[in-house]
């Protein structure tokens, strides 16, 4: 069973247990029968992230009021303590929108195919729609390169992360490297905040995380460890980047095709438009100044759907070879 963490009250929902996130401001409003909000009366809204994170929390308020303007639906937001959480609560109907990553979405797409649409994603100020891995270690260390870390500890973020696990793994192996034998001693983290706060603590080695805005040329001005440097619970300079992989497709709000199109519609439409009708809320998500949203389909995310595949074949090749 997955566990859906949130603040305020709890609802069971099936397999798993759902907790909805902040009050909505709107009351479930009747609707004439033949209007499709009267199926849907609200939207329930799967996000990956910590109830004890305060910009987390903003993030949520701001984009529960526009979606209730745009929607003149009451918002309800659930919180995954998992990538997992919200791959099985979208594939089961528990929710009906969701932020995940490329890989979580190819995931979900292997469970219930075009039930998972994708609707739109980030495109950064420099036009990239995608986003990089990078390999991180403590600036104090000795590590320069990937090759340094033969033998040592690395923490990935989490099975179903595109940027802390899938991607890095399958680009390791690109360049002769397998992962499960190279380094001495692998982890999952748990989360990209989690997988900073290990390595600055001396868990581990090194650690994959997710950096965007950017190139490895050029530099990055967003991604995990940037993020949390700005807002001052780490400092940057004692962290190095030693390897890139990328880039890969940035990561989709996903919708179950099984709501109204009517439904799907009005999200994107509200979504795409958001960052030049609202340019302050837009900021209020934790979008970056030039960014905007940009409709995408299944086949942007065909490479991760592969990789995903051929990882996991991998793994059952491997397995039926142990037990042969």
């Amino acid at each position: 069973m997955h566990r859906l963490l949130c603040l305020g009250f709890l609802s069971l929902l099936g397999a798993a247990s759902l907790s909805g996130c902040g009050s909505s401001r709107s009351e479930t409003l009747d609707h004439d029968p033949g209007d499709w909000r009267s199926q849907v009366r609200e939207i329930r809204a799967g996000v990956k992230g910590s109830e004890e994170d305060p910009a987390i929390l903003r993030r949520w308020d701001a984009l529960q009021r526009h979606l209730e303007d745009a929607t003149g639906l009451p918002v309800k937001f659930y919180e995954a303590s998992d990538y997992n959480g919200i791959i099985q609560a979208l594939a089961s109907g528990q929710i009906d929108l969701a932020s995940m990553g490329a890989g979580s979405f190819a995931n979900i797409h292997s469970q219930i195919g075009d039930l998972a649409v994708p609707l739109f994603t980030a495109r950064d100020s420099y036009g990239n729609r995608g986003y990089y891995s990078t390999i991180v270690v403590r600036s104090d260390s000795e590590f320069q390169t990937i090759e340094d870390l033969e033998g040592k500890s690395l923490a990935f973020v989490d099975f179903n992360s595109t940027s802390g696990y899938i991607y890095p793994r399958w680009k390791m192996r690109e360049e002769g490297i397998n992962p499960d034998t190279y380094f001495g001693e692998l982890a999952f983290a748990g989360g990209h905040s989690q997988a900073i706060m290990a390595l600055a603590n001396g868990q581990f080695d090194a650690t994959v995380l997710a950096a965007n805005g950017g190139s490895p040329e050029h530099g990055f001005s967003s991604g995990s460890l940037r993020r949390m440097a700005r807002r001052g619970m780490i400092d940057a300079s004692e962290f190095r980047e030693i390897w890139y992989a990328g880039p890969m497709a940035n990561s989709p709000y996903v919708v179950r095709a099984d709501t109204p199109q009517a439904f799907r519609d009005l999200i994107a439409g509200a979504m795409i438009s958001l960052a030049f009708e609202e340019p302050e809320t837009f900021m209020d998500i934790g979008r970056t100044p030039g960014s905007y949203y940009s409709p995408v389909d299944v086949e942007f995310y065909r490479e991760i759907i592969d990789m995903r595949n051929r990882e996991i074949q991998q793994h059952r090749q491997r397995f039926a070879g142990r037990v042969g």
